[in-house]
């Protein structure tokens, strides 16, 4: 509601494998009287350093920052990297047979723990985008709009997305479309990729997301 009610000089940064990083703050800096409804979270037990402070869900708060800059969706990992590649490869995105983008041009963006991704200018997409009311945010990229495509009868629901306002080391792949290669068949100099096995591969994934817009 427009109250600061943590500021802090002296936060801490857990990182652990497999977990998102997370802000540990100490007690001192909490306006706990401007608290209303929200629990905090004690440090685990066998993390050093952490002694009197707090952490909380990253939903309690409007709105987190770090210096001046609003971050989104959670703490950002000093161990996680984004890089993005331009490339002269041919790239060919296709679904049931059908053609729906062909590139010499792509861009490959490198993510830590997750599939290489290829991003297309928009000219190089052939097929109509639908547009989806689907938002999600990720913490090193920004926020992803999604596209839905038809192949004859079918419906490829939120199968591609859009970075209107990249983030920091994304900044190349602004207005680039992208789309899942768990879903759709991809081609890269004429040789078939396999299909990577992540939680969007899994249909209907887009189900466990609340639409933002």
């Amino acid at each position: 509601d427009g109250e600061t009610v943590v500021d802090s000089r002296n936060a801490k940064l857990l990182h652990r494998h497999g977990a998102l990083a997370r802000y540990f703050l100490p007690r001192a800096d909490v306006a706990w009287d401007r608290l209303r409804g929200v629990e905090p979270v004690q440090p685990p037990a066998d993390a050093p350093g952490l002694d009197d402070h707090v952490a909380f869900a990253w939903d309690d708060f409007d709105a987190w920052y770090e210096e001046d800059e609003q971050l989104i969706s959670h703490a950002i990992d000093p161990y996680h990297r984004v890089d993005v590649r331009p490339s002269s490869r041919r790239l060919v995105v296709s679904a049931n047979g059908v053609v729906l983008a062909e590139s010499r041009r792509p861009s490959a963006l490198f993510e830590t723990g997750l599939p290489t991704r290829w991003y297309l200018r928009r000219e190089d997409v052939v097929v109509d985008l639908e547009p989806s009311e689907l938002r999600t945010e990720c913490a090193y990229k920004g926020v992803a709009a999604y596209w839905s495509v038809r192949v004859g009868e079918d419906l490829l629901e939120n199968v591609a997305w859009t970075y209107r306002q990249p983030r920091h080391d994304a900044a190349a792949i602004k207005d680039f479309v992208c789309f899942f290669n768990e879903a759709v068949d991809l081609d890269i100099d004429e040789q078939r990729q396999e299909r990577p096995q992540t939680p969007w591969a899994r249909p209907g994934w887009w189900r466990d997301y609340t639409v933002t817009r």
